[in-house]
């Protein structure tokens, strides 16, 4: 069995990695981490692709931007 804990994310630089390394240190390792950066404008976009660079194994980080282009219509 494979979870996914999906994790939005805006300008959350200051809490981002403690929640990270919170949930590597599970014992359960066969679950996928997926962040999801909602166009912030602090360095957390940053310390996502970072962690997402450095576990390409189980637990899997992906690290996605999420764009709205809503308020040009």
């Amino acid at each position: 069995m494979k979870i996914s804990v999906i994790i939005p994310a805006y300008n959350a630089q200051k809490s981002i990695s403690r929640l990270i390394e919170s949930l590597l240190s599970q014992t359960l390792k066969e679950f996928e981490i997926l962040l999801i950066d909602d166009g912030s404008t602090d360095g957390t976009a940053g310390i996502c692709d970072e962690y997402a660079s450095k576990h390409t194994q189980l637990p899997s980080i992906s690290c996605l931007l999420y764009t709205s282009d809503a308020a040009d219509d």
